[in-house]
């Protein structure tokens, strides 16, 4: 995917979270999220992206700590929302090119960082305020699908904030069954290593990558990627990528699991972001 796609998205999901949010309620409760409200989500999701406007409307160099949350609710709440959400789509949309500003993970540019890190943010809290309207929520297209994963796996986890590690080595993986693509993640006392190989080739293998993706990937994504098909994984965690983003993210379940489930277990207890 690419930046105009990324900003797009971020536009397309924002105004879904709304619907969503003013549908539900303020107080009605997040199952994805237990123990928030609707109204949690919105400040959280509003505070996130007024922050994120920041750094790109006023070319901020270094990080800074998002500003208080409010303590508005009901339909002025889910306004404020969707004005900050607004904010953030017209900042991205007018932003040069070679804007530059603080960013936190591997990019072709602080603009496709932040652009790419809302489209995320915003798909996964949409999903949270589908989820209090009751059922399951619905994941994303699998081309955002895919890429959310590659952010997941190859850019948050590989730094050495990630808490997913074990004693001894270990390998997890993660496979795709709509789109051929296969993440495989070498656990260990260290940060986990990760590459992504795409077992199909033609208009979905792949998930449609666009020009962008290498560089908004982490450099251990290209090391011996086919080469990690052929070691055997402890655990596989399979699924359409839809339900894999959202199961990655702790918002569902994962579609399935086999071998050693305590892997699984260990990304579900252990695999929460801490942002920046």
């Amino acid at each position: 995917m690419d930046t105009a796609e990324h900003m797009r998205t971020v536009d397309e999901e924002g105004r879904l979270l709304a619907a969503a949010a003013r549908e539900a309620g303020t107080g009605a409760e997040v199952p994805t999220c237990p123990g928030w409200r609707v109204r949690d989500l919105l400040r959280h999701t509003g505070t996130v992206h007024r922050w994120a406007t920041g750094f790109v409307a006023d070319g901020h160099p270094v990080p800074r700590a998002p500003g208080a949350e409010p303590e508005l609710d009901g339909e002025p709440l889910v306004a404020w929302y969707e004005e900050g959400h607004g904010r953030l789509v017209d900042t991205l949309r007018a932003a040069p090119a070679d804007v530059a500003c603080w960013s936190f993970l591997p990019a072709p540019s602080p603009l496709a960082f932040w652009a790419r890190r809302q489209a995320h943010e915003t798909t996964v809290h949409r999903a949270d305020a589908q989820s209090a309207l009751g059922g399951t929520p619905t994941g994303p297209a699998a081309a955002l699908a895919v890429d959310g994963i590659d952010e997941l796996l190859l850019a948050f986890h590989a730094r050495p904030r990630s808490r997913v590690r074990t004693d001894e080595p270990r390998v997890l993986r993660v496979r795709a069954t709509d789109t051929g693509v296969v993440w495989t993640m070498r656990l260990s006392p260290e940060p986990p290593v990760t590459t992504r190989t795409a077992t199909l080739t033609g208009p979905h293998g792949g998930a449609e990558r666009g020009p962008d993706a290498d560089m908004h990937m982490n450099a251990n994504a290209e090391l011996d990627a086919n080469a990690d098909l052929n070691v055997d994984a402890d655990c596989e965690i399979t699924g359409p990528a839809s339900q894999l983003y959202l199961s990655l993210w702790n918002r569902v379940p994962f579609p399935s699991v086999t071998g050693d489930p305590s892997l699984a277990a260990l990304w579900r207890d252990n695999s929460g972001i801490i942002m920046g």
